[in-house]
């Protein structure tokens, strides 16, 4: 919905005096919508609509107002489709594509009435494809909070494979992740032990295993392939035994593995997962 940028204020502020009639916040948030905003050149901007990114209170003032423009619309005349909404992404449950074009075309008159429209890449209607839905549709995968959600081969109680559409790590969430191990730069901290360099990067590492781990944990399995790419190269700059012997460096990293699995997050949090 792009709403940071495209919000009214007089609507925002209608939505603001709903919740309270203090004066003075009143008067504070007017002000502070209305400052100006001192762009990297230094210039002076006043913006006219939106809220300016950044600031604290920007996404409170921005759900606040996509809880009347879309939440309180939704239930109201669109009762029979459930939906989440992050921020200004939301998902829709429709159970057939008619159902679901003419929501997408009253949806878009409806944020047009307040000022916003949809975006016209992730605005999509996609079928969700799995064992007991065996249609054809150009769209079978979407992203949303950092996951990619698509068929996926799934394995019961009972041992039997079937098609499930189902969410994992998204190749977006996955490559902030392996950039964000390039930025520790680990091949250079041989001055360092082995935990230190544990304890630096564990916190990092059990966020993304609780978060993104939440379901097919086995697809993390790739992304920490490349953060032990990093601790090898680590243990070939650390120890003159190991240096020119890149294989020889990973043996040695595997071994340790296999003594302290709970070293690393990524060891102990993956061990569960060799049957996904």
């Amino acid at each position: 919905m792009g709403s940071f940028d495209h919000l009214d204020r007089s609507l925002l502020m209608r939505a603001v005096r709903k919740h309270t009639n203090c004066p003075w916040v009143l008067l504070y948030i007017e002000r502070w919508l209305a400052a100006p905003v001192q762009l990297p050149e230094g210039r002076l901007t006043r913006p006219e609509k939106g809220v300016p990114q950044g600031a604290v209170i920007s996404p409170l003032l921005s759900n606040l107002f996509l809880h009347y423009a879309f939440d309180v619309w939704m239930t109201r005349y669109q009762a029979a489709i459930r939906f989440e909404r992050y921020a200004d992404d939301a998902l829709c449950h429709c159970t057939s594509q008619q159902q679901a074009e003419r929501l997408k075309t009253a949806l878009a008159q409806r944020l047009a009435n307040c000022g916003l429209e949809v975006h016209p890449q992730k605005t999509r209607v996609v079928y969700c494809k799995d064992s007991l839905r065996q249609g054809t549709y150009p769209e079978q995968q979407f992203d949303f909070l950092g996951f990619t959600f698509r068929p996926r081969k799934s394995k019961d109680r009972f041992g039997r494979y079937f098609t499930n559409f189902t969410p994992a790590v998204s190749g977006r969430a996955a490559k902030r992740m392996r950039q964000t191990m390039r930025r520790w730069a680990l091949h250079r901290r041989s001055d360092q032990a082995l935990d230190d360099l544990a304890r630096m990067c564990n916190p990092v590492l059990w966020g993304w295993l609780n978060y993104y781990g939440s379901y097919y944990r086995s697809a993390l399995r790739p992304i920490f392939r490349h953060l032990d790419e990093h601790l090898t190269r680590w243990a070939k700059q650390k120890y003159k035994r190991l240096r020119g012997h890149h294989r020889r460096a990973r043996h040695w990293l595997q071994r340790i593995a296999c003594r302290q699995p709970e070293l690393f997050a990524h060891w102990h949090g993956l061990q569960s997962t060799a049957g996904q």
